[in-house]
């Protein structure tokens, strides 16, 4: 998998690929995450990248040529399965979205920022736009993070346990049960005894029981969609 996040700020994404599993894909060769600052595609000396909107109203919108020029330039190289726009008025992403995401071979994530992008960037180049929550950021950088972190775990060789992440929470619309591990008797606090059981076809039952309680507690949306 090859993913390209175009932003004004990449040195802001740097150190989360540095680290623990990401960087894990990345020596693997199981991902490639390359960084391109926007501003290497500005039409003037100034770098500049973003102008005053037409019509009037507060803040700043990010052009369309440095963008067009800049997703342009990577469709040239290689085939792109999604160009993503990271943006609080995309759809919310799920894991069902990032499972899907995860199968793919060449992504482009655009972080926005300001007001966001001219809408003609959308028109001609986005195929898919993702917002991480009903909240709004300075920039789509850490979102992009998210997405990426989302995806990347999922990939085959990522994780040492392949099947861990089959049994996160979201992969069957439930949320995960409880999980614990030693001692078994902690300052009075002990370890359900059907764990202890050695009966793998009563603790799977258990587990789904208390994944289904969990839930309907939680997040009750889940078991009625």
């Amino acid at each position: 998998m090859r993913i390209d996040i175009i932003s004004v700020l990449p040195e802001l994404m740097e150190s989360p690929f540095q680290t623990s599993i990401l960087k894990r894909a990345v020596d693997k060769g199981l991902v490639e995450v390359h960084f391109h600052q926007l501003r290497n595609w500005s039409i003037n000396k100034h770098r500049q990248i973003d102008d005053e909107p037409y019509g009037g109203g507060a803040g700043m919108v990010m052009m369309i040529e440095p963008l067009d020029k800049c997703i342009s330039e990577l469709k040239s190289q290689r085939e792109y399965d999604e160009v993503i726009y990271l943006t609080p008025d995309g759809v919310t992403l799920t894991q069902k979205i990032s499972n899907t995401l995860s199968i793919k071979n060449n992504l482009i994530f655009l972080c926005g920022h300001y007001k966001g992008i001219d809408q003609r960037v959308r028109d001609m180049h986005i195929t898919k736009e993702i917002s991480i929550g009903d909240y709004v950021l300075t920039g789509g950088e850490l979102a992009a993070c998210v997405l990426a972190d989302s995806i990347i775990r999922l990939v085959p060789g990522v994780l040492n346990d392949e099947q861990s992440a089959l049994t996160d929470s979201f992969q069957d619309d439930l949320l995960s049960p409880p999980i614990y591990t030693r001692p078994e008797n902690y300052k009075g606090l002990e370890v359900p005894k059907i764990l202890l059981s050695g009966n793998f076809a009563k603790i799977e039952e258990w587990r789904h029981d208390e994944a289904m309680r969990i839930t309907r507690e939680k997040r009750p949306d889940l078991l009625s969609e």
